[in-house]
């Protein structure tokens, strides 16, 4: 009988439809079965040497919520015989019904030596312990993944010596993960925990990378990947996770329709064995970043959500430098601004904050003036190191993307039918906070915010915490004014203005989107393993 490896994730959830991704220990039929009568089947396809299944579940009905199981060539292998597990169900929202967005990022998933966890219980397996508790319990119908699903380069003590078992670890990349089968192993340390497994199983979750699914401050300059490419080990790295992203991550953010005119996907059904065509994609990728896209958008009854890719899509020679090439930029304005009227609220998704505290932005804004020869070529020298060794590269350090998106989100909060508010939702800076932003020249009308919220499962230094308090304070501005007047930098085309945080800790945000208001919730793990709230708002007044 085959073997259920890993899953079953629920993944896009749209309209009567579903998608549920699983991988296997050899080729078979995989039968998603419903209890009301909705289902589907997908022959496996293999990759590396790897079985996997993305199977379609069509039938759904609005506002159902049936349980499932799923089949292997006809065995029953999933829900679990653990009794502390519910049934995983598929919940389609009716019309009407509020739209319910839990994100956060940056989940380093090494399971405890000795059972206690130095860095508190993890939020996503907090939050799977509530909903196992009492299944009847508000729950998510939307799970956003921002980014460090996996930690290619700070792996754990058990991961270390398997793969010492693999290779000489005192050989580069040392006990970082080198190749396709070891990113594997990744996935399976952090989506075999049993309750995350439940929760992924029963939330809809989409995804997108950010720099630590592949390696710290991937794509930060162009000096930095030339360095990165000399190394005898970073091409095979670099393929192999953005191939395994593709499989793992990639896959499952997008619905039937656009899997269906996927050339990669029709590839990998196409053979026998769809690693060339996974391989190639994922070459094209590093070759050129505008000849694959792995930015997306989701709508979700009224509430839109654009996830960008902040990291794979850079233009990072210093002349042209931008976060987005200008492909990406202008497929995030086409989705943004399509269908006019059709969305209450715009969710933005990147993995690194937009709008930072004021210090950081500015030394950011004022690092890239120099990297860009501003102040001469010792000033550069300076400043490139500096971004490596600060870790300067965010929307600030892009500060031509910075101002773009600033003007995109201007237009559309000034259309005749914009939407209620504007969310930038992002990770990446083992904090949270909320930020709201305003224009010198009136901007838009909805309210525009920052939504920050991270770490799902790490932790930060006391330094650094007292560092990004201070990032917002008086003082930290004038310092960083005095930067941005050194760098000759211009003053950036939007205000902004903490409205709550910053946040340490595991931590979650959920966004409570119904009709035109909007309501924030953040909560933060506790030391006997629950979620507590410490913050909630409302964004609108509606």
């Amino acid at each position: 009988m085959a073997e259920l490896r890993l899953g079953p994730l629920l993944r896009c959830t749209e309209g009567s439809s579903a998608t549920v991704w699983v991988e296997t220990g050899e080729p078979c039929t995989v039968e998603v079965r419903c209890s009301d009568g909705a289902g589907g089947t997908a022959p496996t396809f293999q990759v590396a040497g790897h079985h996997y299944a993305l199977v379609t579940v069509s039938g759904l009905r609005p506002g159902g919520s049936p349980s499932y199981e799923v089949l292997l060539d006809d065995s029953r292998v999933w829900p679990p015989s653990d009794p502390r597990f519910p049934p995983s169900v598929i919940r389609s929202p009716g019309t009407g019904d509020a739209v319910r967005v839990t994100f956060g990022s940056c989940r380093w998933a090494a399971p405890p030596a000795d059972g206690k966890d130095p860095i508190g219980p993890d939020a996503l397996d907090t939050l799977a312990a509530r909903l196992m508790a009492d299944p009847e319990a508000e729950r998510p119908d939307v799970l956003l993944l921002l980014g460090d699903q996996i930690y290619a380069d700070e792996t754990s003590a058990r991961t270390r010596r398997w793969l010492a078992g693999r290779r000489d670890l005192d050989k580069p990349p040392g006990g970082q993960v080198a190749d396709y089968e070891e990113y594997c192993h990744l996935y399976y340390e952090s989506w075999l925990d049993p309750e995350v497994r439940w929760l992924l199983s029963t939330v809809p979750s989409f995804m997108i990378f950010d720099d630590h699914d592949i390696v710290d401050d991937w794509n930060t300059s162009a000096a930095w990947l030339a360095d990165m490419r000399t190394t005898d080990w970073w091409q095979e790295r670099l393929v192999s996770g953005l191939m395994s992203y593709w499989v793992h991550q990639h896959l499952g953010n997008l619905a039937p329709a656009e899997l269906a005119e996927d050339p990669t996907w029709a590839a990998v059904h196409a053979a026998p064995d769809g690693t060339t065509a996974v391989r190639a994609l994922a070459e094209r990728a590093d070759a050129d970043s505008a000849s694959v896209r792995f930015s997306y958008r989701r709508d979700f009854g009224r509430v839109r959500v654009v996830m960008v890719d902040s990291r794979a899509a850079r233009v990072l020679a210093e002349d042209r430098r931008a976060m987005l090439d200008p492909g990406e930029d202008a497929w995030l304005r086409e989705q943004i601004q399509a269908d006019e009227g059709a969305y209450d609220h715009l969710l933005i998704g990147t993995s690194l904050p937009w709008l930072l505290p004021h210090l950081v932005h500015d030394t950011e804004s004022w690092d890239a003036a120099l990297c860009a020869g501003e102040r001469g070529q010792r000033w550069a020298r300076f400043g490139e190191w500096l971004r490596r060794g600060a870790d300067l590269e965010h929307w600030a350090a892009f500060p031509r993307s910075f101002a773009g998106l600033a003007d995109l989100i201007a237009e559309t909060g000034a259309a005749p039918a914009a939407p209620a508010t504007v969310c930038v939702l992002s990770g990446d800076v083992h904090h949270g906070y909320l930020a709201e932003a305003s224009w010198p020249s009136g901007g838009p009308r909805p309210p525009v915010f920052q939504l920050t919220c991270s770490p799902v499962h790490n932790s930060v230094s006391l330094m650094m915490r007292l560092g990004f308090r201070f990032g917002w304070s008086a003082p930290a501005r004038l310092l960083g004014r005095m930067l941005a007047r050194h760098g000759r930098s211009p003053r950036p085309p939007v205000n902004w203005r903490k409205q709550g945080g910053p946040w340490f800790g595991n931590q979650l945000m959920t966004l409570t989107l119904r009709g035109r208001s909007a309501r924030l919730r953040l909560e933060r793990t506790t030391s006997d393993a629950t979620l507590r709230t410490v913050h909630e708002s409302a964004l609108t007044d509606r």
